[in-house]
């Protein structure tokens, strides 16, 4: 019997773009990020047999971007990843894509509000497993995304109302952020600090006063959520 893949396709999309905390949980659990950059001209794997999982990071295209090779080919890719049954997970961009392919929108706030910087989200009775409880997550975005009929919606939040939803059993859109560390936080608030003075962004030194205390929040719910996603909590109650 072959070993399982122990890889976990990481799709992101700017050269210098990393898998932050996520990739630090993932390694913990003993799995490796496997970086592709479709936007940069890397292909997309012919098949997932390499691969225990895919996660689409956030980026500044819009999932509405089919213009762009690298999300056309992204939008093409992710339905061959749900007819294979490997876990999925979108982040921001990612999650936006995910429920254009089921069936979903992708627009910006009706108001032009935008969220940059730490906003609470609220899970929803399906998303309590998921959840401690309300919490504030770091979002980076001037995008949301409807949720499709076929899947079911785990988080709201007061601005952005969708914030998570699963479809069919291992495949998750989230809209936050919680592979941002607080020096990738650093990076991108002076990257793009112009963006800081759009409408419902959070000013940089806001932003930075709370970078400490959201590592926990971040940390714990990774904890909580990545051995879900990857099927772990079934093997450690042996299957069921």
């Amino acid at each position: 019997m072959s070993a399982e893949p122990r890889k976990i396709l990481a799709i992101l999309h700017q050269e210098l773009s990393e898998p932050g905390r996520v990739g630090a949980a993932l390694r913990a659990l003993g799995y490796e990020p496997d970086p592709c950059r479709p936007m940069l001209g890397q292909c997309l794997p012919e098949h997932l047999d390499g691969h225990a999982g895919v996660v689409v990071f956030g980026g500044p295209m819009s999932a509405n971007d089919e213009h762009l090779p690298g999300i056309r080919a992204e939008l093409e890719f992710i339905p061959k990843v749900l007819a294979a049954g490997t876990p999925f997970l979108g982040i921001c961009l990612g999650g936006q894509m995910l429920s254009r392919v089921l069936g979903g929108k992708v627009a910006p706030h009706p108001a032009g509000w935008f969220e940059i910087g730490f906003y609470d989200i609220q899970p929803t009775a399906h998303g309590a497993p998921l959840f401690d409880g309300p919490t504030r997550f770091y979002q980076w975005h001037s995008e949301g995304f409807t949720v499709p009929d076929c899947c079911r919606l785990l988080a709201t939040g007061p601005h952005f109302e969708n914030q998570a939803f699963r479809y069919d059993g291992n495949a998750y859109g989230i809209q936050f952020h919680p592979e941002v560390t607080a020096d990738m936080m650093r990076n991108w608030t002076r990257r793009a600090v112009h963006r800081l003075n759009l409408p419902g962004a959070q000013c940089r030194g806001s932003q930075l006063r709370h970078a400490d205390g959201y590592d926990a929040v971040a940390t714990r719910w990774l904890e909580r959520f990545l051995p879900r996603w990857l099927g772990l909590d079934k093997a450690q109650r042996g299957g069921a």
